[in-house]
């Protein structure tokens, strides 16, 4: 059953909105310029899935509690799944060329017949994981 969800928007506090959206267009992602402006800008997953980049004061606007420091823990992680491996080590490559932290961490010898990944923490410290899953592995 589904409770008819039509579209996932995920809010982000950034630092530098300019700097963001700069990372994440070097990294292939588009934005969607009816919801960019000088305090936030809808960074385009796929077409239901959706990234809001908030400066931090206006990201506060929408909650009392503070942001998390993500120096010291993470607040999310945020699972992309991608087409291929070799998508996953170009969005690092490209992550990393870009000033993203690689936290790529080892997986079970189990856990790396199934899935490929990468990890990386953006310019604001939110951990983003890139994968790949192998459907026929993961069944057998």
């Amino acid at each position: 059953m589904t409770v008819g969800v039509q579209a996932i928007y995920m809010n982000l506090p950034v630092k530098d909105l300019t700097k963001s959206i700069a990372f994440f267009s070097a990294l292939g992602f588009e934005f969607d310029e009816n919801f960019k402006d000088d305090k936030g800008a809808s960074l385009i997953i796929n077409e239901s899935i959706f990234v809001m980049l908030l400066t931090e004061a206006f990201f506060t606007s929408f909650t009392h509690l503070g942001i998390a420091d993500t120096s010291k823990e993470n607040e999310v992680i945020i699972a992309i799944q991608v087409e291929s491996k070799e998508v996953v080590d170009e969005l690092l490559t490209k992550a990393i060329n870009n000033g993203a932290v690689d936290k790529t961490t080892k997986l079970s010898d189990e856990e790396e017949a199934m899935m490929y990944y990468r990890r990386f923490k953006d310019l604001d410290g939110h951990l983003w994981e890139v994968m790949y899953a192998d459907m026929s592995a993961m069944q057998a």
